[in-house]
């Protein structure tokens, strides 16, 4: 039997819980620990496991999850590659992720790790959905429409901003790839609200979209973390036209973004050293089993 894959869970937000349960359901993962900022005061779901704040306190560790939120991805992540130890992120700034895997790219070759970047569900799975729809026909449109649902990513934005005491941001699908955004900010009284609204309007999660934000006095009164996405693909196939893909989830975001993480950090363990995204990986690598035994059941 081939050893278990030690994991270290770095943050412990929503995706951080998630990503303790999905290890603990995969019977080839051993949890090394949890790292976070407070080891003072720990929630009880934690006593089981060895937390710490630095990774470096967990001994010998193969691949850590980082569960922190997007804008500090690239740092922590260089700094565990540097280690020697695999990365996963689900880095959700599109337009970025060439950017981080050209940074990390570089680190890791030089320190023999791997990391593998924008392992959530979108970007993640929905962008492996995609790949192949345009391999099956490579002329047409793709639209991805989310939601409605919450946005960890863009909710973490919103209460990144001064004076958000807490955010939800909820998003509402339009059509075609059209999504509009509505903010409901819970304020710690040290803001005027329109200062407040006018910063997430600006902010680059918000500001190509159609944004709204409410105030209101409690944000945990409205938290539900279901999302979806639907992705529909026409286009042409060799010269015949009207070639018609759809998929379509319903979902709790911080589980599915953490479970592919976990089946990500299963990919790190077959990489040379550098760093990938989820379309450069072999299907196979995320999946636990005997490659025949898994060729045999899924061809």
């Amino acid at each position: 039997m081939s050893p278990k894959i030690r994991a270290a869970v770095v943050g412990y937000g929503n995706i951080g819980k998630f990503a303790l349960e999905a290890l603990n359901a995969a019977d080839d993962f051993e949890i090394a620990g949890v790292v976070r900022r407070d080891v003072t005061q720990l929630p009880l779901e934690l006593s089981p496991y060895n937390v710490v704040d630095s990774i470096e306190q967990l001994g010998h560790v193969d691949v850590a999850l980082l569960c922190s939120p997007t804008r500090a991805i690239k740092g922590v992540a260089q700094e565990i590659l540097k280690l020697g130890i695999n990365t996963v992120d689900s880095f959700d700034v599109h337009s970025q992720i060439v950017d981080l895997k050209t940074t990390l790219d570089a680190v890791a070759k030089e320190h023999n790790s791997v990391a593998i970047v924008s392992a959530g569900w979108d970007p993640g799975s929905d962008s492996i959905v995609r790949a192949l729809m345009l391999a099956m026909a490579p002329k047409g449109t793709t639209y991805t429409n989310f939601g409605p649902g919450m946005s960890m990513g863009h909710s973490v934005a919103a209460k990144g901003v001064a004076g958000v005491k807490d955010a939800l941001s909820v998003t509402v699908p339009l059509g075609t790839g059209i999504h509009r955004r509505l903010v409901y900010v819970e304020l710690d009284n040290s803001m005027d609200f329109n200062v407040v609204e006018l910063a997430i309007k600006a902010d680059p999660y918000f500001s190509s979209d159609e944004t709204h934000v409410k105030q209101v006095e409690s944000v945990d009164a409205l938290k539900d973390m279901g999302h979806g996405v639907h992705l529909t693909h026409k286009g042409v196939s060799g010269e015949t036209h009207n070639q018609l893909f759809e998929y379509s989830m319903r979902i709790n975001n911080p589980a599915l973004t953490s479970q592919f993480m976990v089946s990500a950090a299963r990919a790190t363990m077959k990489q040379q050293a550098g760093a990938y995204t989820i379309i450069e990986i072999a299907p196979i690598h995320f999946l636990q089993g005997e490659t025949n035994q898994l060729i045999a059941s899924l061809v």
